[in-house]
């Protein structure tokens, strides 16, 4: 079952665990079970700022395959937004010169 909020469809995880995710050291709240594509699409409402135009992606094919939702661990790992699981106190940045 999903909840449709603000025109975002979210998992329906209203009893799950929450915990925190951390973006840009900016303090994103989820729930264990969340994609981090739809912890960002709830709050803050995108993934990140598209390079090279003045706007915002937040994920497209929603499967893997596009490769817009690229994000990256504080250490230089590169993940996708819509098929990564969020994990407690994760911390990612979402520009590559930040990340390296």
């Amino acid at each position: 079952m999903a909840l449709v909020r603000g025109g975002r469809v979210r998992p329906d995880i209203r009893e799950g665990t929450s915990l925190n995710i951390f973006v840009d050291g900016r303090l994103v709240r989820s729930r264990v079970g969340e994609t981090v594509l739809t912890a960002l699409r709830s709050d803050p409402g995108h993934v990140r700022e598209f390079e090279f135009m003045d706007e915002v992606r937040a994920g497209f094919c929603l499967m893997g395959a596009c490769q817009d939702c690229w994000l990256w661990r504080e250490g230089g790992e590169r993940l996708r937004a819509c098929t990564s699981e969020v994990e407690a106190d994760m911390r990612l940045l979402t520009r590559l010169q930040e990340a390296l």
